[in-house]
This record gives structure tokens, sequence and C-alpha cells, in this order.
């Protein structure tokens, strides 16, 4: 399985670059903009809170741009004309003081309406990608990486969060205050505001020119991070077999190497965004040395009042102030945009395994289950091309017990993905009891059929959290009682917190058999009427296989069950053995009928008896 799921995941990884590479620039513009309308629906909800934040804006930027007109009527209406009282001192600083404090209040007021909307809205955006995420079918992880969708959850979703809570914040307040200083200097001169307007095109043209490099950079920038953690990831997760090969040096050179290339990248970005501000920066500077110009000549001419000139010399510098801050948050825009294509990419597929309608759906309490399963002329392949199994016909028997064994790539494990529905069969069908399984739910076919796998995944948390996978409804006393008839009662007694004990990730600190019990009692909570052992006494000792088979013994009891056998002693006793070779069961019987029949299964037996082990049947 996992040999497979790197050439599938290889192959995507291949393919993937063309959804914005070889694809026409009309289609992943078009795909940009469906993404950026999806992600805003999130928004919707709250629109009066963003009424509220523009009205704060409105007042706030408002009390800002009044100063300096009232500076600009103070010197011509007054201090041009010998009124200098103090009187009228005390009253513009009073009134400059309360420009200041409702600036500040709404100011204040808008940025936190701002913070609290965009923290829900990116809130709800990673549940509901999590949500997706964890219903999607099995073939959807063999072509996205782990890596790949952590970022997803996490840094691009942060990404997000800064859209909402800075982008947005400057185009509303920004483009506000842009609007306005516009409308108080043609107030103040309508031949000067159009002089200053001229720049306003030359802006346009350098944003144009620098948007696709911009969106380039920052789209490597993302695509590098990605890869980076997914190298991370899968490195720390394979870090026993890295040290057991000795391969740390060649992993950091690797390591390294995405590194460099990651590092590349952010500076290709940071030199793409310095230029884009700093150009913006030189026109500013060149706009207000012309203002100053102009404006001076004008004074100097006496077609110009000083206080008109000071005040407008104010705005102009007010003026660009926005128009950087616009431009600043542009690379945060692009980081954005490629951020919201990633998340929507995840959001709008579809999970290939899917419930059936209502309609069409039929279910069975887990009790009423008598265990009969049907193979009927199935045929399936990982990819079209390549046909793994094909018009495999198999019965099993209510409460029968059936072990499968086979080589490497013999279909062992693809044939209980099938059952468990992790893919769809491409013909023929699967059925429970008389019923398709198509037909099920998936909640109510996992009742159904429950799974125990060669390397059990238990989760962050305390013991009896990970046996009744934190479901409350799950009382204390029937997980301790499922412990108890698997065995692992006496185990978990000896540990310091007992059942409390808290274990780290996948369960770290305890031993191989110590984690298989525990998943043979979340087998024993949950009660599945069909038990599926995948391989899960291969990494055992003797002694922890001996328990764990009694385990077995005791959970199995009433159950069909199929055990995929690593090792022949876990087939040897079962009511029937399959042998499978290329997608094909080759041979089945009893362990007595297959020796005497001096066939595939008698020769695997003699060859583990040769090597003085029953190990030799991998797979």
């Amino acid at each position: 399985m996992t040999d497979r799921n790197a050439e599938v995941r290889s192959d995507a990884g291949a393919q993937a670059p063309s959804r914005h590479g070889s694809g026409s620039d009309a289609g992943a513009d078009q795909s940009k903009r469906t993404s950026f309308k999806a992600m805003m629906s999130y928004a919707q909800p709250h629109k009066w809170a963003f009424a509220g934040i523009f009205f704060c804006s409105l007042l706030g930027i408002s009390a800002d741009l009044l100063q300096p007109y009232l500076v600009k009527i103070a010197i011509d209406d007054h201090l041009a004309i010998g009124q200098t009282s103090v009187g009228f001192l005390v009253q513009l600083a009073a009134i400059f003081l309360g420009l200041a404090v409702i600036s500040f209040i709404f100011t204040y007021v808008q940025n936190n309406l701002l913070q609290h909307v965009g923290q829900n809205i990116v809130s709800r955006i990673r549940k509901d990608l999590f949500k997706h995420i964890s219903k999607m079918s099995m073939s959807f992880f063999d072509r996205f990486h782990i890596g790949s969708l952590v970022t997803n959850v996490s840094s691009d979703t942060e990404t997000i969060s800064s859209f909402f809570t800075q982008v947005l914040l400057s185009l509303i307040r920004d483009g506000m205050m842009l609007v306005l200083i516009i409308v108080f200097m043609f107030q103040l001169d309508p031949v000067l505001a159009g002089y200053s307007l001229i720049v306003l095109p030359v802006i346009a043209i350098v944003a144009v020119l620098f948007r696709s490099r911009l969106r380039r950079a920052y789209q490597n920038a993302r695509t590098r991070l990605s890869r980076l953690i997914a190298f991370t990831a899968e490195n720390l997760s394979g870090m026993f077999l890295i040290q057991a090969f000795h391969q740390e040096e060649e992993q950091k050179k690797r390591f390294k190497e995405q590194n460099t290339l990651h590092l590349k990248a952010n500076i290709a970005q940071a030199r793409s965004n310095v230029i884009f501000n700093r150009t913006f920066d030189i026109l500013g500077n060149a706009a207000l040395v012309m203002m100053v110009w102009l404006g001076g000549r004008a004074v100097l001419g006496e077609s110009l009042q000083v206080g008109v000139l000071y005040a407008f010399i104010s705005y102009i510098r007010q003026f660009f102030q926005p128009i950087n801050q616009i431009t600043m948050q542009w690379n945060t825009f692009q980081s954005t945009t490629v951020s919201m294509d990633r998340i929507w990419n995840i959001l709008s597929t579809r999970p290939e395994v899917a419930d059936p309608k209502p309609g069409n759906a039929s279910t069975l309490e887990p009790r009423n289950v008598m265990g009969q399963i049907d193979f009927n002329d199935v045929s399936f392949g990982y990819r079209a091309d390549r046909p793994l199994i094909q018009h495999m016909n198999l019965h099993l028997y209510p409460g029968e017990m059936v072990g499968i064994v086979g080589t490497t790539g013999a279909g062992k494990s693809t044939l209980i993905s099938l059952l468990n529905r992790f893919y769809d069969v491409n013909q023929g069908s699967i059925e429970i009891d008389g019923i398709d399984i198509r037909h099920f739910p998936q909640a109510n076919l996992h009742r159904i059929v429950g799974l125990i796998q060669q390397e059990p995944f238990l989760f962050s948390g305390s013991i009896i959290d990970n046996v009744r996978m934190f479901r409350e409804d799950i009382t204390r006393e029937q997980a301790i009682q499922a412990c108890r008839f698997v065995g692992a009662h006496a185990m978990i007694s000896r540990l310091p917190q007992g059942y409390d004990t808290r274990l780290s990730e996948r369960g770290s600190g305890l031993s191989a058999g110590e984690r298989q019990l525990i998943s043979f009692a979340r087998i024993v909570v949950f009660q599945p009427r069909v038990l599926i052992l995948d391989e899960a006494t291969a990494n055992l000792d003797s002694h922890t296989e001996q328990l764990v088979q009694q385990a077995l013994e005791s959970v199995s009891q009433g159950r069909t069950t199929i055990v995929i056998a690593h090792r022949l002693s876990t087939v040897m006793h079962a009511d029937r053995i399959l042998v499978m070779e290329n997608g094909e069961i080759v041979e089945e019987g009893s362990h007595q009928k297959l020796i005497a029949a001096e066939g595939v299964y008698a020769d695997l037996y003699t060859h583990a008896r040769e090597a003085g082990n029953d190990s030799a049947i991998s797979g």
C-alpha cells in the first residue's frame, strides 16, 4: 500500500502544476475569481458589522482630514489679518483636541470590529476546511501530501486572516481617505488638484506592470514553503528509519536543498516587493515637489493664499500615504489570492466515495448484521490503465474466520480497502447481508466493519479516551470492561495514572503490542459485526503476539473475521485460508488441505520452516 500511494502521489504531483502552468491565462484568472468569490461568501453573515466598520472609518478619517483645513482657516481668515487673540488659540486647540479624540475612538472601534469579524471568518474557514478534509476519500490522500494539507489548514488560513484584518482594512480606510482627500483638494484649489491627479494613471500603469511579476513571486514562495513543510513532516514521521539506515547526513543535504530553494523564492519575493513599493515612494516625492513648486509660484504671484498652500501640501503628503499603504498590502493580497486558490482547490474537490442519496440509502443496526460478505465479479485498479483485481468472486459466511496470505502486491490490502469502501469498485459489487455497501451511509458501514491495522494509531490524550475514541456516550466502565476482555487491563493498571495516563503523539511510550491491545479494546467497545485484521501481529515479538492472539480469539467470537497474515501462525487455525497472487485467489482451503495440495501455500510453509520461522509471507 505504501509504494502504491507514493506512486499515485508522484503522478498527481507531476500533474498538479498544469492547473495553472499549462492552462490558459483566462482559465487561471477564472479559477482565481471563483475562489475569491467563494472565500468572500464567508463575509456575508457579517454585513452589518462591515457597515459599522465603514461608518467608523468615515467618522475617524473625516476627523483627521479636517485638521489641515482647520489650520488653513486659522492662517488665512485670522492670522493673516492680525486676529491673534488668546481666546481664538484656545478655541482652535480645543477643536483640534476634539477631532483627535473622535479619530481615536472611532479608529479603535473600527479596528476591534474588523479583528473580531476577520478572526471569526477565518475560524469558520478553518473549521469547514478540516471538516471537508476529514470527509474525503482515501484516493484524495493519495494525491495530496500531508505537508501540503497542513499548510492549507494552518499557513494558508493565516494568510486569509491577514487579508481580512490588514488588506480589507486598508481598502476601506485608505480608499475612503483617498476619496475624501481628493474632495478636500478640489474644494481648496481645482487647478492644483487637477495637476496632482496626473500621477494616478502612472500609478495604474506601474501596478499593472508589476501584477504578474508579484503573483509569480508569491506563488513560487508558497509552493516552496509547502514542499519544505511536506519534506519536514515526512522526515519526522520516518525518523526511526532514517536513523536505522544512518541517513541523517543525506536527509540534511536534501533538507538544505529544499530550504535553499525556499530562501531564494522568499528573497525574490522581497526584491519584487521592495522595487514595487519604492517606485511609489519616488512617484509620491516627485508629486510633492511639483505641488510645492506650482503652489509656491502661485503664492508669490498672490493668486493663492498661504493657508491654502499649507493645507494643500498636507493633503498631498496624506494623498500618497493611503496609496502607499494600499500598494504595501499588494503583497499580502497576492499571497491571499494564492492561498484562497489553494484552499478552494481543496473545498471544491468532491469525495470520490460519497454517501448514497436518502432515497437509495439502506441502514443496518450492527446487532442485526449476520456477517455474510459477497464479492460479486469485482474489478478494481487504483489507476484505470492498471487493473489490480479482475472479476473476483468471493463469499464469506457469517461467523467465519478467513485468513488471507500472499506476497507483496498480491492485492490483500486492496481487498480490505474495498470492503471498508475507502475506494469504490470499478466493476461488480460488494455486499453485506445481501445489501450493496454503496447503499450504506459510510458512518453506518464503518460501525458494521471494524479494522485493526499493523500500526494502530493512538491520539494525544488519555488511554481511556483512546479506547472510546473521545466519545462521551461510551462510559468509562464500558471502556474498562473492553480492556479487561482483551487482556489489556493488567498492562494499563501498571501505568502511573492507569487509564488516565496521557499519551503523546501516536502513543509513544507504549510498546507495539500494548498499542495493539488498546486497538483491540476499541473494537470491543464499538462492537462491529465484521472484523478485519490487516497485518495486526506483523511487528510483535512472540510473547506479545500470544497476548494479541488471545485477544483476537476473544474479539472474533460471533463475528465474521478477515485476517491478513504476515505470519503463518496467525492463520493456521482459520476456518479458511485464501492465497492471493496478482489480484487473484489462486488457492483456498484449510491449513491441512492447502499443505496436502502442495501448491503455493505449501511452498510458503516449507520456506518458512526452512528459514526457522513462520514469517516468510510478507506484505
